[in-house]
């Protein structure tokens, strides 16, 4: 549809419909009564209907005038809002990102910082995706994700990070098996037992970290089990099929089947870390990386 007026006749017949007074109206619109009068007149011709019943004594709107009073005002109510909506996109109030998740930033430290930024910003819609870590760097790379929690560190072109989290390694063991009790387990006593570990495809870069500790202390783990989530993992210990290794987030699940204890390596941790492009970063973006910097820096 070619509308044949603008916003400035609007608000002038608007004007003129509120005072029902030429010269009132033209006064609050600081224009001349003589030139208000021509825009309604030009509204009216290009409308193809009158808009308002004059007499020497007074100014009525006519029917046609009153319905296109009441539209236009929800026009202006329409646009006013659609002005603060963008306003809002522009700041970042409103929008949507994705995020990328692993097994350990789900169990561990990202559930309370999306729940701070949800009660923060209740307009951005949050997109999550379960990833592994090593598909999340491509997934960066070609702009698929907006943020990623991954096992870190990761230097990668174009890639910004922030530590997330640092946690221990502790052992899960069947609750029955003969270490179970210790305070604390170095991994040379873990050479002799069978290991349960996430598959090649989901957990590659947490096994390859398992490995490197493993080797460093004198051997190769002996896998007998896979499974693909950390439930899996722990249902197949509990099931007395082998041992595990995690982070220590594990202690935010409630299982009597399993055993949890310490990794005697003060030196050796689990990183997760926050990853976004540096290309491109949306407004919403933005104040997630600045929610995220208050609530891990504090």
């Amino acid at each position: 549809m070619n509308l044949r007026f603008d916003l400035r006749q609007i608000r002038a017949f608007l004007a003129v419909a509120r005072t029902l007074h030429f010269k009132q109206a033209a006064e609050a619109l600081c224009i001349t009564q003589p030139a208000l009068s021509r825009m309604i007149k030009g509204l009216e011709e290009n409308i193809g209907a009158e808009l308002f019943s004059r007499t020497t004594r007074q100014v009525e709107l006519t029917v046609s005038g009153k319905l296109f009073m009441d539209e236009c005002r929800a026009a202006l109510r329409h646009l006013e809002r659609g002005i603060q909506l963008a306003e809002r996109a522009a700041r970042g109030d409103i929008g949507r990102i994705t995020i990328a998740y692993n097994d350990f930033s789900i169990n561990g430290v990202l559930p309370q910082i999306l729940d701070t930024f949800k009660e923060t910003y209740p307009d951005i819609a949050v997109g999550l995706i379960y990833m592994p870590s090593h598909h999340q760097h491509d997934a960066l790379m070609d702009q698929r994700i907006d943020i990623g929690f991954m096992i870190g560190p990761v230097e990668l072109p174009g890639i910004e990070t922030h530590r997330a989290a640092i946690e221990k390694l502790v052992v899960i063991l069947p609750q029955r098996h003969p270490l179970a009790d210790r305070e604390q387990l170095t991994l040379g006593e873990l050479s002799e037992e069978k290991f349960i570990l996430g598959t090649e495809e989901g957990w590659s870069t947490f096994r390859n970290h398992i490995f490197r500790l493993c080797l460093k202390a004198g051997f190769r783990p002996d896998i007998i089990q896979e499974a693909s989530t950390s439930s899996g993992i722990f249902g197949l210990v509990a099931a007395n099929m082998g041992i595990s290794l995690y982070s220590d987030c594990v202690s935010r699940f409630r299982r009597d089947d399993i055993a949890v204890v310490p990794l005697a390596t003060p030196h050796e941790h689990l990183e997760t870390i926050a990853a976004w492009g540096s290309a491109y970063v949306s407004p919403s973006c933005h104040l997630f990386h600045q929610l995220l910097n208050q609530e891990l820096d504090d």
